[in-house]
């Protein structure tokens, strides 16, 4: 009773604290470019470790240790090693231009603005479209944020599983609410902190435990010898070329994740990029690699009783509850409440925004006041948050394979159109366009095929879709006219200023 004690209240005192922080910001939220950008003044340190800690989800202390524990070092090395090169990546390439660009073209406060902005669009089809794919693979996504809640809830405490996403996800659901990017943001940056510190104690810990690294490693034989090993899997069989590369192609999906891209346009200064870039870096590689290990050592911790199917994603909860005890076993098991969070509340935050912005403002309500946008937002966040928790009912569902249909989705969907937004200057609203659909629609298409053929449809889907979108974005804007002359123009200056 005393452990059970101990770790509500860390729990409490965790939950409390994020509701701070909303109630806190929630004064500072007042019009829309705060609400959802935070008037273009956040920090480098907030920048760097609010994009980091959303990109990680749940996934970071549940995926994929759980990937590491069933299939060992192999894939989930190649799939980090892709995530650790798209991450280092997108800062270089994406971030200081996409800052540049997007405050040049006309202030744009979301994606789906600045390509409208970016492209001249005057048919508002690019914002629509661009808006119902972020929606719809976002309310996926905030629905494997609520999953993974569930599962931890209902681990730890014993509650229900339908309840125990409502505990979760309903103070997620508030601060995001209240206090909009400033409140989103700087709970990312403490949430960083804290799954950074869990990821390094707890596989330190069990190595402890188990006598050290030489009785960890014969453990780790005895269950596979190829267990380390980064071209087999535990099986001893060959990674497939398929396998690397599906694994690997996980960094694409960076370049069109909207909740990462939306804090490289709310940085204060683009000077400031390259210090961020460092921070998010070091905190990338610590945090990818602690999660391997967490796998690979809670295999050989749990030799004697090893996890079955999507059980394996408890792991760090299992270690955590047998090796810690009280207010610590509390503070670590949190970080996964704080990983979940701190990605399902950006992709609440950028949903919303994109709902009053792109769809309110443009389609029924032009003349829309700031408190009546920020009004629509919290709306917004409210009727996503509902819709992700009757999806997320299901207690097997998967926190990997969710966030993974997700992540392609929203990568191939937009990275190919922001990467050429940025980088093109013969590129058109008509190929902007082609290659969204293109991107989206494959994505699903590819999917489906994938569950009823093998061969080539077991590739994952972000890499036929990303390359399906970049032809498309192509061909159809070298066989559209070329770009009127202010839109040109525009892309000069930006040029001239990275």
């Amino acid at each position: 009773m005393l452990v059970q004690t101990g770790i509500i209240v860390a729990f409490g005192l965790y939950l409390i604290a994020m509701l701070a922080v909303g109630i806190y910001f929630s004064r500072r939220s007042q019009d829309l470019s705060d609400y959802v950008l935070g008037g273009r003044g956040i920090g480098k340190w907030v920048t760097a470790l609010s994009a980091q800690a959303s990109d990680m989800s749940g996934w970071l202390l549940m995926g994929l240790p759980g990937l590491a524990y069933v299939s060992g070092f192999g894939e989930s090395f190649w799939l980090a090693a892709g995530l650790a090169l798209g991450t280092y990546l997108n800062w270089r390439l994406v971030a200081k231009r996409l800052r540049i660009y997007t405050k040049m073209a006309n202030d744009s406060l979301t994606l789906a603005d600045f390509f409208e902005n970016r492209f001249g669009d005057k048919t508002h089809l690019l914002r629509l479209i661009s808006s119902i794919f972020i929606v719809i693979f976002f309310t996926l996504y905030v629905s494997s944020g609520f999953i993974a809640g569930g599962k931890l809830f209902n681990t730890v405490f014993g509650i229900k599983y339908e309840y125990a996403i409502l505990i979760g996800g309903g103070v997620l659901v508030l601060y995001t609410f209240l206090g909009g990017f400033f409140a989103v943001s700087w709970s990312d940056l403490i949430q960083g902190f804290i799954m950074l510190f869990a990821a390094i104690v707890v596989p330190i810990a069990a190595l402890m435990s188990l006598g050290g690294s030489t009785p960890a490693l014969e453990k780790i034989n005895q269950i596979s010898p190829w267990m380390l090993s980064i071209t087999k899997d535990i099986s001893g069989n060959n990674l497939s070329a398929i396998a690397i590369i599906s694994s690997a192609a996980w960094g694409l999906g960076y370049f069109g994740m909207p909740h990462i891209l939306v804090r490289f346009m709310g940085i204060d200064s683009p000077k400031n990029i390259r210090d961020a870039r460092i921070i998010g870096m070091i905190w990338v590689i610590i945090s990818l690699a602690s999660a391997i290990f967490i796998g690979i050592i809670g295999r050989a911790y749990t030799a004697a009783a090893p996890l079955g199917g999507a059980d394996s994603e408890k792991i760090f909860m299992v270690m955590v509850q047998s090796l810690f005890f009280t207010f610590m076993a509390g503070i670590l098991l949190s970080a996964i409440l704080a990983a979940i969070m701190s990605t399902a509340d950006s992709q609440l935050l950028v949903a919303a925004s994109s709902i009053s912005e792109d769809f309110y403002k443009t389609f029924f309500k032009k003349d829309a006041s700031q408190a009546d946008l920020v009004k629509a937002g919290r709306i917004a966040v409210m009727i996503i948050a509902i819709v992700a928790y009757s999806i997320s009912l299901n207690p097997n569902s998967s926190v990997f394979k969710v966030v993974s249909f997700a992540w392609a989705g929203l990568g191939s969907t937009f990275g190919p159109v922001v990467l050429v937004a940025l980088f093109w200057r013969r590129a058109t609203a008509k190929g902007a366009l082609a290659g969204i659909l293109a991107g989206g629609i494959t994505v699903i298409v590819w999917k489906n095929l994938s569950q009823h053929f093998g061969g080539i449809f077991s590739l994952y889907e972000i890499v036929p879709a990303f390359i399906i979108s970049l032809a498309a974005i192509f061909i159809v804007s070298l066989i559209d006219n070329e770009p009127p002359a202010e839109i040109t123009e525009l892309f000069d200056k930006v040029k001239k200023e990275v």
